[in-house]
């Protein structure tokens, strides 16, 4: 075979690796249409009771840490800024409206040590349960984002975060 023609088999393979990742990655974002994220602003008078800088790390299926979900605003990492105020949650990602999570919406949050590809330290991780819009069935689903925090401690997120949850949601992923 000829350089030439291996170069060209070569190109084909490639070419046709990224178009199934790319056709998986669509499929994948289509699946998760059906879910709507909350985005908006705290309700007026809401006092921020802490905030912390972090890294977005992923959104997975409830209790799946491995099984993102390409939900529309939370399908890729990103810088974030994490807000607590006494009316909820709001998350600031990078080029992305606010989102912000009512105390009804949280259902838990914990530590963790791996989310998708990302293993840090033992519960260096924040894993944050809530409900998400399901316009497929008109009702909520649990989802699971998980947030690295940059300049304190997972254990300092919960904690802040402790007043708006629900229930807790275990230890570790």
């Amino acid at each position: 075979m000829s350089r030439e023609i291996s170069l060209i088999v070569v190109i084909a393979i490639a070419v046709a690796v990224l178009g199934l990742l790319a056709w998986a990655w669509v499929r994948r974002a289509g699946r998760a249409r059906r879910w709507i994220v909350p985005v908006g602003d705290a309700p007026a008078g809401a006092v921020v009771l802490a905030s912390f800088p972090g890294l977005y790390v992923a959104t997975t299926a409830h209790e799946a840490p491995l099984e993102r979900l390409a939900i529309r605003r939370l399908g890729f990492r990103s810088r974030v800024d994490i807000v607590v105020t006494d009316a909820g949650l709001a998350l600031d990602l990078t080029g992305q409206p606010r989102i912000f999570l009512t105390p009804d919406r949280i259902v838990g949050a914990s530590q963790s040590t791996v989310a998708i590809d990302r293993v840090v330290e033992r519960d260096g991780l924040v894993r944050i349960a809530w409900n998400i819009d399901d316009a497929q069935t008109g009702g909520t689903t649990i989802v699971d984002s998980y947030l690295r925090p940059q300049n304190s401690s997972a254990r300092a997120v919960i904690d802040a975060l402790r007043p708006l949850t629900t229930t807790p949601t275990g230890t570790d992923a």
